[in-house]
């Protein structure tokens, strides 16, 4: 009989590859569920579509639990274990009850989540119920349960993970040093979805960072691109909105908690927030999936909406280098998506009929 070991070298943890950047004295970071390093595609025949020769998808459907969470919630986490935190808790219509749910379980907290009634894609509440998030439902939107929430973090009941946690802004700040180390300098404009705004606010703040300490070539910082749905685009209209509606779950918010840093981003970048509808979104997730084989969730969608409009206007050069934030994988909301399948009626098994289907 043979044994043979084989030693697999794990690549450096999200945390420990930023630690200069990120660490408090000799703070340890043990949890880690491999997140962050997620790819950014050169769009080619979408940019062609839309007229951009430079146009870069920065896919976060890849990190861990299927989102961008993911990288604010593991410095959250890691630092709330540090604390000698008893629980976390979140309000979330999705993508952070998933990712708060994965990273506590890691550290073997328990995980609370305040959720509105009725809207949450079931994707992303799946993922909370399996790794072991207790769940409640107010009679609410998600304005009411982070209210909610915030009054138990103040309470010290629990710590809270939302982004109103100064620790998943700095977490997410990653992702801008990501697209940096990448690209070999910082894009012209970066475009992103904007919800509960704190992701377009920490990638202002890691771009103005790392250009900063020098890790940026020629110390550039790109316009950011906010992007608000239509029916759920408090910015834009300067007032919160009490019944936010929109296909677009994840940024199906009222009234942000990080408003005044979505507006400093984009008022200290000479950058835009403004809004698609909820056609744009729908139409451009499918052309994204279609032309690029990427699938993101139609929050994701939002940015390169925003962006094609852009485009079509000539507000964006053909030349500029062009990022969009996909910020979470199709399959968290899968009941947006429409197609054929409703419609299909069986055919006789036999190769001469499914020819004749597939018209060939």
């Amino acid at each position: 009989m043979s044994s043979y070991t084989r030693r697999v070298t794990p690549p450096q943890p999200l945390l420990e590859r930023y630690r200069d950047l990120l660490a408090r004295d000799g703070e340890p970071f043990p949890i880690s569920l491999g997140e962050g390093a997620t790819p950014l595609i050169h769009a080619r025949r979408l940019g062609a579509e839309l007229g951009l020769a430079h146009l870069y998808l920065k896919f976060e459907g890849t990190n861990p639990t299927g989102s961008f969470k993911d990288r604010g919630m593991v410095l959250a986490v890691n630092r709330a274990v540090g604390a000698g935190a008893r629980a976390i808790v979140c309000a979330s219509t999705g993508n952070t009850s998933a990712s708060a749910a994965a990273y506590a379980a890691a550290a073997g907290l328990p995980c609370h989540v305040i959720l509105p009634a009725g809207k949450v894609a079931r994707g992303k509440l799946a993922q909370a119920l399996a790794a072991g998030a207790r769940l409640v439902m107010v009679d609410g939107n998600f304005d009411a349960a982070l209210t909610a929430v915030r009054r138990l973090g103040e309470d010290g009941l629990a710590v809270v993970v939302n982004s109103i946690n100064p620790d998943r802004l700095e977490g997410q700040q990653t992702g801008a040093w990501e697209v940096v180390d990448a690209l070999g300098r910082a894009p012209d404009a970066l475009a992103l979805p904007v919800g509960n705004a704190g992701n377009i606010t920490a990638y202002w703040r890691g771009f103005g960072r790392y250009a900063d300490e020098g890790r940026t070539p020629g110390n550039g910082r790109p316009r950011m691109l906010g992007f608000q749905a239509d029916g759920a685009a408090p910015i834009v209209r300067g007032e919160p909105i009490e019944a936010p509606e929109t296909v677009a779950t994840a940024i199906r918010i009222g009234n942000p908690a990080s408003w005044d840093g979505a507006v400093a981003a984009r008022d200290d970048s000479g950058g835009l927030i403004e809004m698609v509808t909820d056609e744009e979104i729908l139409t451009v997730q499918r052309m994204i999936v279609q032309l690029e084989g990427v699938f993101c969730e139609p929050a994701s969608a939002a940015g390169v909406a925003g962006v094609r409009r852009l485009a079509a206007e000539r507000r964006i050069g053909p030349a500029e280098v062009v990022v969009c934030v996909l910020t979470g994988h199709g399959l968290k909301d899968p009941d947006a998506v429409q197609g054929e399948e409703g419609t299909l009626v069986p055919i006789p098994a036999d190769l001469g009929s499914i020819r004749e289907a597939m018209e060939l």
